[in-house]
């Protein structure tokens, strides 16, 4: 009782208290972002400061035997758009904010859980001790270029669909369909789903959604539909590509994509990283998986905020932090975590 009056009095003093308690009982998962998360000059302040983040580009550079650094820190935003130069260069960048992390002693076992957005799934198994930077930077290399390759340009096409959940979306693709494929591709959250498959079929449930009260429904700057049954031929070429490569037991378990449910056995991740390729992302799941787990932080490791505005609306109490930068990581080490 007199700390709770004395802390009172002074505001500073009662936040200290009150931020140290918070730090005691935080349940902690690390969540790395997909694609759409990249930016030109990306971590480019970050090797200023960390020679270990440096390390982490050089390393990715090598596995794909080309200067991708120079991309990511270039001025040609659409080439870093390109898939098959994305994923790695995203990849990249969470590595190098873990790396840089781990300079000041925060490593993975500040994480109770693991779990990436579509290609940070390959982040978060990195990030864990899964799988090598070096294998996943082929590996994500590989994947971009598989599932640009498995639907002629022009004949796929994604879109957003805001405002509406994922059982009014799957109704609207029902009520569109036709002879042409249309599926659900991201769960995102309770009202952002993304919809993959050919242009004409997806073109259609937009207009459907527009008359069924979506805030909005766009279609997506992407080059191929991601995440729907025409992925098939890239899930053909992951499964050969990761059945040569070692996938260790994870440091802390990941929860995957297609299953929102925590693995840590090698033989199940490696067949849910094939089943990803044309799986839906079940990201409004696994966010309230963490939350039944226990979890009541996210730190979201890389490019963008874009998965903690997620994470927001899916767990309203559970605390969200960015790092990305510097700056980011100093404000983690200040705060005594």
């Amino acid at each position: 009782m007199v700390h709770v009056v004395l802390f009172m009095d002074d505001t500073y003093q009662e936040r200290l208290f009150f931020g140290f308690w918070i730090e005691c009982v935080m349940n902690r998962a690390f969540l790395f972002p997909g694609q759409g998360a990249q930016q030109i000059g990306m971590g480019q302040d970050l090797v200023c400061s960390y020679p270990e983040s440096q390390a982490v580009f050089d390393e990715v550079d090598d596995a794909l035997g080309e200067r991708l650094s120079n991309i990511i820190w270039g001025d040609d935003q659409d080439t870093l758009t390109l898939t098959r130069n994305t994923q790695p260069a995203l990849l990249a960048m969470s590595i190098a904010v873990m790396r840089a992390l781990k300079t000041h002693g925060l490593q993975i076992h500040q994480a109770h859980y693991v779990a990436g957005h579509s290609l940070g799934e390959y982040s978060a198994l990195v990030a864990a001790n899964a799988l090598s930077l070096f294998d996943a930077a082929r590996l994500v290399r590989l994947r971009g270029v598989a599932m640009q390759e498995a639907v002629p340009l022009g004949e796929g096409a994604m879109a957003a669909i805001i405002g509406l959940d994922i059982d009014t979306v799957k109704s609207i693709i029902s009520d569109a369909s036709h002879s042409k494929l249309c599926q659900v591709a991201n769960d995102n959250d309770c009202s952002q789903v993304v919809v993959s498959g050919h242009r004409e079929a997806v073109q259609a449930v937009v207009t459907l959604a527009e008359g069924r009260g979506a805030r909005r429904a766009i279609m997506l700057p992407v080059s191929a539909p991601f995440h729907c049954t025409l992925m098939e031929p890239a899930a053909t070429v992951m499964a050969e590509a990761l059945s040569t490569v070692t996938i260790s037991r994870p440091t802390v378990p990941l929860l995957p994509n297609v299953s929102a449910s925590p693995v840590s056995d090698p033989a199940t991740i490696r067949s849910l990283l094939v089943d990803q390729v044309t799986g839906v992302v079940r990201w409004r799941e696994t966010i309230m998986a963490l939350g039944r787990l226990g979890i009541t932080e996210t730190w979201e490791i890389g490019a963008g905020k874009a998965l903690s505005g997620m994470v927001r609306r899916i767990e309203r109490n559970m605390i969200t932090r960015q790092i990305a930068s510097p700056s980011d990581i100093m404000k983690i080490v200040d705060h005594g975590v």
